[in-house]
């Protein structure tokens, strides 16, 4: 059988390094796929997939709303759920009537987070990017007014000294009724129905062994978690790491057609979002 070399991206965090840690080191065989791999901050990710270069790649659900065309979300691998959202904070107990005035930190252009933020304060105008680890510092040296913080700062922001302005997950759930889809497995369409479908039982099957033996990922997490406090890394995978890691599920389905109406309203109702979709098309429509 011919190997088969595949451009794999994900990020640093510890939901991400947890479910990948089976494929990536070896404990699970790919047979014929070798996989190349990167790691990389949210934003950079976002980036990439824009530029079209990976063939696997971990993105927020904002960007595939501009990525729709290019690629196809995976059903594994998703970080999604209900009380997972972004916090907006800020070091003064500002109120929602002062947002406007504000400049506030976002972690990416093309974040779930920035997206969140708009939807719950449309009148904001007056972001800056920033990496997601710098956001909190940013806001306590008055670089900023405040910030959207996302991954491990929902665990810290408080014991910093920092106020929490609004949940914009919560803000979402009251909006929507659904889950708050933050980011997922994009595969490059060009790839093909059969090859997603394999990406996506191996990533499945990683996520699962993570599950059966978390002892045996942590190494391997703890080095790319840049000294975090091991309980707040594993506050962080036991929250972004749920169910629908598994499987995105119908509800989140439904949170990702959402975003995609919202942001790319020309794309046809029955467009496949998701590789599961793809089976249920002839091959010349994939």
């Amino acid at each position: 059988m011919i190997n088969t070399t595949l451009d794999l991206r994900f990020s640093s965090c510890p939901n991400d390094t947890f479910i990948f840690e089976a494929l990536v080191n070896g404990r699970l065989s790919t047979e014929s796929l070798i996989f190349n791999t990167m790691l990389a901050d949210i934003d950079q990710l976002n980036h990439a997939a824009a530029s079209g270069i990976p063939d696997v790649v971990k993105i927020s659900y904002h960007a595939y709303a501009h990525l729709v065309h290019q690629y196809v979300m995976l059903d594994a691998g998703s970080a999604l759920g209900y009380g997972v959202g972004p916090l907006l904070v800020a070091l003064k107990p500002y109120k929602v009537r002062d947002l406007t005035n504000l400049t506030i930190a976002v972690p990416g252009e093309y974040t779930t987070a920035a997206m969140l933020l708009g939807l719950a304060f449309p009148d904001v105008r007056n972001t800056r990017v920033m990496l997601f680890s710098e956001i909190e510092e940013a806001i306590l040296k008055g670089k900023v007014d405040a910030g959207v913080l996302i991954h491990e700062g929902r665990f810290t922001y408080a014991a910093r000294g920092l106020n929490k302005l609004a949940d914009l997950g919560e803000l979402w759930e009251l909006m929507t009724g659904l889950p708050i889809p933050l980011g997922g497995i994009a595969a490059k369409r060009s790839l093909g129905h059969e090859m997603i479908s394999r990406i996506n039982h191996l990533i499945k099957q990683s996520v699962e062994m993570a599950h059966r033996n978390p002892d045996a990922a942590m190494p391997y997490v703890s080095q790319h978690a840049c000294e975090m406090d091991p309980v707040v890394m594993k506050k962080h995978i036991d929250l972004y790491v749920n169910a629908a890691t598994l499987d995105v599920g119908l509800q989140g389905r439904l949170a990702v057609r959402y975003v995609i109406d919202r942001l790319a309203p020309g794309l046809p109702a029955d467009f496949p979002l998701f590789a599961s979709e793809l089976a249920e098309l002839k091959p010349d429509n994939c």
